[in-house]
């Protein structure tokens, strides 16, 4: 016997609504989920050559590499099958350690850690790594407090004058996808990288929008000369930059940037590099050590947007 408090819609409402059926679905399972996390994982962009190399083809990922090996992390795994979208902040690298591992973790956390563990963006990565190896004292490595200064302006250079010498000569491919993007994970441009940006538009010009990129490419390539001429002399004959006695920062950083510059396809952005024979035989130890510091992640997921 039906309820005499049962509401029934009316028939015009009623067709509407049939009109948009509700469908459900069962849920849809990770394997993921069912991997436990067992060691660090590092995501990363692919390497150059994905089938024979676990270093990474992107500089950003590429310092992260070169500073946990050089830390002296040798148990990370790898997994370039994440795209950027499916990361923190839609940017890699992100890492994905076990619970137990995190910095201040409770035993009643170690003790119940489910396998899924935590993904960290790559900005809390060194505060991981101190948890794992130890903090790193107020000199952060190096032999004194010049030396730290110092640091700060060769990373500035690096970062400034070399990286967009490497942007313009290695354009990332742009599609109209990728212009419509919400996501963050456009690489950035020139005029965010080069230290004296073009001058903004005005008068009548401010009214059209601005088109491609007004850099003055001699001035880059120049001053691109100009700090790897520099990063060689100031290298000389030291095992490490800045005469620090173990590998710092610094020289994460150098590393990703001479390695990229090593694979690049221009034949002038090596050529700075490649006649300099200190920095060559430096990048090719350095490049031994941090390459025996990963290893391929097995049975790697299908792709995740």
């Amino acid at each position: 016997m039906a309820s005499p408090f049962a509401l029934s819609l009316p028939p015009p409402l009623r067709h509407f609504f049939s009109l948009f059926p509700l469908y459900t679905h069962p849920p849809i399972f990770s394997d993921d989920k069912a991997r436990p996390v067992t060691s660090p994982t590092l995501w990363i962009h692919p390497p150059w050559s994905p089938d024979a190399d676990v270093l990474s083809s992107d500089v950003e990922c590429l310092k992260w590499q070169a500073y946990l090996a050089l830390r002296g992390l040798s148990d990370v795994a790898i997994r370039w099958d994440v795209s950027a979208d499916g990361a923190l902040d839609n940017r890699l690298p992100n890492l994905h350690v076990p619970l137990k591992t995190l910095q201040g973790a409770s035993d009643a956390v170690k003790e119940q850690e489910d396998g899924e563990g935590e993904l960290l963006p790559a900005h809390l990565i060194p505060e991981w790594v101190d948890g794992r190896v130890g903090a790193l004292d107020e000199l952060e490595g190096y032999v004194d407090e010049a030396a730290r200064d110092e640091s700060r302006a060769w990373v500035s250079l690096l970062e400034g004058n070399v990286h967009a010498a490497l942007v313009l000569n290695q354009p990332s491919t742009t599609t109209l996808l990728s212009l419509l993007s919400p996501y963050k994970t456009k690489p950035r441009s020139l005029e965010v990288v080069v230290a004296h940006p073009p001058a903004p538009l005005f008068g009548i010009s401010s009214l059209l929008p601005s088109y491609g990129t007004h850099v003055n490419v001699e001035a880059i390539e120049q001053q691109y000369k100009e700090a790897i001429a520099s990063l060689s002399e100031r290298l000389g004959t030291d095992k490490w930059f800045l005469g620090s006695s173990s590998p710092t920062a610094l020289d994460a950083l150098v590393f990703a940037y001479l390695h990229s510059i090593l694979h690049s396809k221009e034949h002038t952005l090596r050529f700075e590099v490649t006649r300099r024979v200190n920095l060559v035989a430096w990048e090719r130890r350095v490049q031994s050590q941090v390459r025996g510091a990963f290893r391929f992640l097995e049975a790697t997921s299908t792709l995740v947007q």
